[in-house]
């Protein structure tokens, strides 16, 4: 009876230690994980989306852990955010064309800075930029690619903006995909009312790599699939002039109503009966006369 207090002291020291042990090894292992072997230099670069991304991620090359994220602020007036890394002194052979993604470890894990190489001789400097980037992706992106909406292109070279009207956009949301030919170059930057009308005029982010585009493109909004995302596919035209930044793409096809879709099986005989030289899909483009 007198050694079961001897028994309880003991049993509570030994969980107190094992606490205490753990505690010190997370630690130790957290300070080493996050501190540089030695002095480190800072690059800057920009993302649209970081995501879950904190300060003390990780940078890595090639799997290699190379310096860590130093600080993210939000740019004045942009939507984007500004991330400032933190590379070791030891690795200076980054070219300055390297592409910055933000990746997850595993399925749930934290987020972490991947750099890849580009092509130029020259390294980034102290102070420097990265501008190439590839932001976080997000759920809703990859439940779209899932069910064949697709998603924006990586914007690697910048972007330009056009403008279309539209008398029905039917579910069509910022953010969607813009195509040509089904390749993504672009996405949906933002849907509005027009004033004083009952059209929508979208603004359309596209990729300065695919800048020869003709002016008098049509841009119709299609679904991918029965059930799937809406986006704006791009349909080129024969002119040799090229869209530029501001410009209005005129000729407009508005989405499909599925109520269409059944008075012209009624009507027709066949929703595909094109005997009026209607347009593509029995709709004749909503800005077809417009100048």
């Amino acid at each position: 009876m007198s050694q079961r207090p001897s028994y309880a002291v003991g049993t509570g020291l030994f969980i107190v230690l094992g606490f205490a042990a753990l505690a010190y090894l997370a630690t130790q292992t957290t300070s080493v994980a996050n501190s540089h072997r030695g002095s480190a230099y800072e690059v800057t670069t920009r993302f649209v989306n970081v995501g879950q991304l904190k300060v003390r991620a990780p940078v890595k090359v090639a799997g290699v852990r190379v310096g860590s994220v130093d600080a993210i602020d939000l740019v004045p007036g942009k939507e984007e955010a500004k991330v400032t890394l933190s590379i070791d002194d030891s690795h200076k052979d980054i070219p300055d064309d390297s592409v910055a993604t933000i990746y997850t470890s595993g399925l749930l894990g934290d987020q972490y800075v991947g750099l890849q190489f580009g092509q130029s001789k020259t390294p980034v400097k102290a102070g420097g930029e990265l501008a190439f980037t590839r932001p976080a992706q997000q759920l809703e992106e990859m439940i779209g690619k899932f069910f064949g909406g697709g998603s924006a292109p990586d914007r690697l070279g910048g972007t330009f903006h056009v403008t279309g009207n539209f008398t029905n956009i039917g579910g069509l949301q910022p953010g969607a995909a813009v195509k040509l030919a089904g390749v993504p170059i672009g996405s949906v930057e933002s849907v509005v009312v027009k004033p004083g009308s009952s059209e929508a005029t979208v603004t359309l982010a596209i990729d300065k790599r695919y800048s020869q585009i003709p002016d008098d493109s049509a841009a119709a909004v299609f679904t991918s699939g029965l059930i799937g995302s809406q986006y704006v596919a791009i349909q080129p035209g024969g002119s040799p002039e090229y869209l530029a930044d501001g410009d209005e793409l005129v000729l407009t096809q508005s989405a499909l109503q599925l109520e269409d879709l059944i008075g012209k099986f009624l009507v027709n005989g066949s929703p595909s009966d094109n005997k009026n030289g209607s347009a593509p899909g029995g709709n004749q483009p909503d800005n077809a006369g417009k100048k």
